[in-house]
């Protein structure tokens, strides 16, 4: 059953890409759905702003997700994680992606990882602490619980260090989004994405 499930997540998903509904990012946001809880981790940075949170619609939940990353560059400015988005179903009929109003301009998006079976419940965050003179990336990667048990981590890079484990949701599990991420620097030191809270609904 639970394969069952993983091959039809899959199947919708290309589905949605052919129409373009589910996977080039969401067209229209939702930010008013109620959530029971809100997941944070204590090793973010502080560069940049908060973007806009985003939102599952109602009746469904995270059950997969995708990372925009740049891949190193050698001698250039590396940024690393780019972006995050989430990927909302009733593990029925509907596949849609959120992610938070603000993504980094580079790298690319990777393929979407899907829990085995159950829905996003908990996260944790790799993060390059301040490089002072050196090349700052802040985040690199995230890794996600699924109601399930399973862990899934995402295909990223690989500078800093993990750090503890997000709360577990209060809730039936993570259902929006929110991304701290700093703007292009010019000729400056970009950092891209730098810290992420997750909502979690009943």
């Amino acid at each position: 059953m639970h394969h069952f499930f993983s091959m039809m997540f899959s199947l919708l998903a290309i589905i949605g890409h052919v129409s373009g509904q589910s996977t080039e990012g969401p067209s229209e946001r939702n930010f008013d759905r109620p959530y029971k809880s809100e997941l944070t981790v204590s090793n973010g940075m502080s560069w940049g702003s908060w973007g806009l949170k985003d939102m599952c619609p109602d009746g469904t939940y995270a059950a997969g997700f995708s990372l925009k990353v740049e891949r190193p560059i050698g001698a250039g400015d590396d940024t690393a994680l780019n972006g995050i988005r989430l990927y909302c179903t009733d593990q029925l009929q509907s596949t849609k992606s959120i992610q938070s109003s603000d993504v980094g301009n580079w790298g690319d998006w990777t393929d979407i990882q899907w829990c085995p079976s159950g829905y996003l419940t908990a996260f944790q965050l790799r993060v390059e602490s301040s490089q002072g003179g050196g090349d700052d990336t802040a985040a690199n990667n995230i890794k996600f619980t699924c109601s399930g048990g399973a862990v899934l981590g995402g295909d990223r890079t690989d500078w800093g260090d993990w750090g503890e484990w997000s709360p577990t949701c209060e809730g039936k599990g993570i259902c929006g989004i929110k991304t701290r991420i700093e703007g292009p620097q010019g000729i400056g030191d970009d950092t891209a994405l730098n810290d992420v809270r997750m909502f979690c609904c009943v």
